[in-house]
């Protein structure tokens, strides 16, 4: 700690002095210890929450655009693509060049003048904007920490060692609460929802009928989210594939993690038994030997070495698993327990059926975070709080809790909030984790 106290001189003021120094510093460890551990924390873009724009916001997306042959916004039939029309009419010799100009092709022929609607020339296509508002809101959290006496502190054998451990807690406290919360938000997001069935697996929920209700923190409900197909199959290559060609042709390849031979690498987020479930699966082991191509300069840093099959195998070992409650209807199994303010691991979690993975994009969301606010003018100042998880030391005199302000705590504030983007590209997959027959 670099700290020396003499129990004999130190008063709690200079404890009280160290314990607000070392709050200063568990910013920099959240960030130092949480880095390059998590797709969940290095890859969802975080950008900053406009300040002045109320506590909902509402997002403008425009949906993907192509020509058609007619006109008539939201009501437009027609042939998909361009019309292409021959400028000239069709030539009166055997010859494309004649020797008279009575030969020649005239210029604004009888196709060019033939008119489809009110002043629209033949061969006009039309491209017709779709757009959704979507609304979303700034949420936040507070983390505290034991109450902590001063004055045992002053006593207290190891001080260094007990303050240093109380770092790393809330250091992997707010770990923890970030990566979950990134998660949940963009399982909630996500469009597509693929239930893994041994056969005629789709892949439903991309007419917005799922987003919005995915993974909450104690259950997913595929009856309101008006999708359909408790899994019976395990996750298979075969499904993934089904799911890549798929993002190819919603666009979903422009902005993707990696290019590898031409072909857009997505990110895939799953446990490690999924991945090695993958990798392993019979008819595609070769696939995992005869990959070397390099691995893109935003993915490396995580420790990924490789891709497979068009997908980097993001490991995320605190996947979300369920029980099926009823039909329809899944209990969230959480890895840990907590009970009398001791935490354990869960070891329902090892034996749940069901389990997610999720097609990363980075296109699908942004977390929002506010700037640290210390005025609002007018001479009103206030001390700012920064919402990434930075610990603030407090010691808050009571008349009869902490009359001699000789008890304190740490307390960080979180907040963010979820912009939703082109959810579409956000993709669950559930699967049957204990099934030995692969989805297809």
């Amino acid at each position: 700690m670099g700290h020396t106290f003499n129990p004999a001189t130190d008063g709690t003021a200079v404890i009280e002095t160290v314990l607000a120094e070392e709050a200063n510093r568990i910013g920099a460890d959240i960030h130092r210890q949480t880095i390059h551990t998590s797709p969940w924390m290095d890859l969802i873009r975080q950008t900053t929450f406009p300040d002045q724009s109320g506590g909902f916001l509402t997002t403008l997306v425009y949906d993907r655009a192509i020509p058609v042959s007619t006109a008539g916004g939201s009501s437009a039939t027609g042939q998909v693509g361009a019309d292409w029309t021959n400028v000239a009419a069709s030539e009166s010799g055997g010859t494309a060049f004649g020797t008279s100009t009575l030969d020649q092709p005239a210029v604004g022929g009888d196709t060019m003048a033939t008119e489809v609607g009110p002043s629209v020339a033949a061969g006009t296509s039309f491209v017709h904007f779709g757009k959704k508002l979507k609304q979303y809101q700034l949420s936040r959290a507070a983390i505290e920490s034991p109450r902590i006496s001063l004055n045992d502190m002053r006593f207290a054998a190891h001080r260094g060692e007990q303050l240093r451990a109380i770092m790393d807690l809330l250091t992997e406290a707010t770990r923890y609460t970030w990566e979950n919360r990134y998660r949940d938000e963009y399982a909630k997001l996500s469009d597509a929802y693929v239930g893994c069935k041994a056969s005629g697996t789709a892949i439903d929920g991309q007419d917005g009928t799922f987003e919005g209700d995915g993974i909450t923190s104690g259950a997913l409900d595929l009856s309101t989210a008006g999708v359909a197909g408790v899994p019976d199959a395990n996750i298979s290559n075969a499904i993934l594939d089904k799911c890549y060609y798929n993002l190819i042709r919603r666009g979903a390849g422009t902005n993707a993690y990696g290019r590898e031979n031409g072909r857009p690498v997505f990110g895939l987020v799953l446990s490690s038994e999924a991945s090695y479930q993958l990798q392993t699966e019979a008819g595609f082991r070769d696939d995992v030997r005869y990959n070397n191509a390099a691995v893109s300069d935003l993915i490396a840093p995580l420790g990924i070495e490789k891709s497979f099959r068009g997908f980097y195998h993001l490991v995320d070992d605190l996947a979300p698993r369920f029980s099926l409650a009823s039909t329809d209807q899944f209990t969230r199994v959480l890895p840990y327990t907590v009970a009398s303010g001791v935490t354990t691991y869960n070891a329902s979690y090892d034996s749940a059926s069901y389990e997610a993975a999720f097609i990363l994009h980075p296109d699908v969301m942004e977390s929002q975070i506010p700037q640290p606010l210390s005025s609002v003018g007018s001479g009103v100042n206030f001390n700012a709080n920064d919402y990434k998880g930075e610990f603030k030391w407090l010691n808050i005199p009571d008349a009869v809790i902490n009359p001699d302000s000789e008890t304190g705590f740490f307390r960080g504030i979180l907040a963010s909030a979820s912009k939703p983007i082109k959810t579409d590209f956000g993709f669950m997959i559930l699967f049957k984790r204990d099934s030995s027959t692969p989805a297809a």
